[in-house]
């Protein structure tokens, strides 16, 4: 498509050019062939939270090489406000699923952290020690609370998916 704009660009101040220009930019029939062939897709959900889980406490949990990286949902750091701590638990703690494992406080209240997974703590974001407010600037990027293996893979397909969470939340909030 660019070719087609930069060829008509030319054209229009050099119409003798256009001829030879148009022969060298020519792509070969099998080449169109095989773009007509290849399936496209639409997705109005965002590459970053199309592969994440909820649960019904708002944490969310993303699932890669199995390691899940778990923080809270933008509903619940918008619920929670300015958040100004974080306590999380230690590099090697196990949790079960559901289990507490840590806390985040703001200037308007405190909320405790559940475990989406049962697993064990490989990392803590060291960040949110010195800088608590990334929960509420990037909560599903830099804003991330802990990393987990995953001992029951089963956990996460019983987890919510983005449209069942949004669902979640409109009835919650009736």
């Amino acid at each position: 498509m660019a070719m087609f704009v930069a060829l008509r660009c030319v054209s229009v101040n050099f119409p003798s050019a256009l001829p030879l220009i148009s022969r060298t930019a020519q792509v070969p029939t099998c080449r169109l062939l095989w773009k007509a062939c290849t399936p496209r897709t639409l997705s109005t959900a965002s590459r970053l939270t199309a592969a994440l889980k909820f649960t019904d406490k708002h944490e969310w949990v993303r699932v890669e090489g199995g390691i899940g990286t778990v923080g809270i949902s933008n509903f619940a750091q918008e619920a929670l406000g300015d958040v100004v701590y974080c306590g999380l638990p230690e590099v090697g703690t196990k949790l079960d699923q559901m289990e507490e494992f840590g806390a985040l406080e703001s200037v308007k209240a405190a909320s405790e952290l559940y475990s989406p997974l049962t697993g064990e703590v490989t990392e803590v974001n060291q960040e949110l020690a010195e800088n608590p407010g990334l929960v509420n600037k990037s909560c599903y990027e830099d804003g991330w609370l802990i990393k987990m293996t995953i001992d029951n893979p089963a956990e996460v397909d019983a987890l919510m998916d983005e449209v069942a969470y949004e669902k979640y939340i409109k009835s919650i909030e009736n």
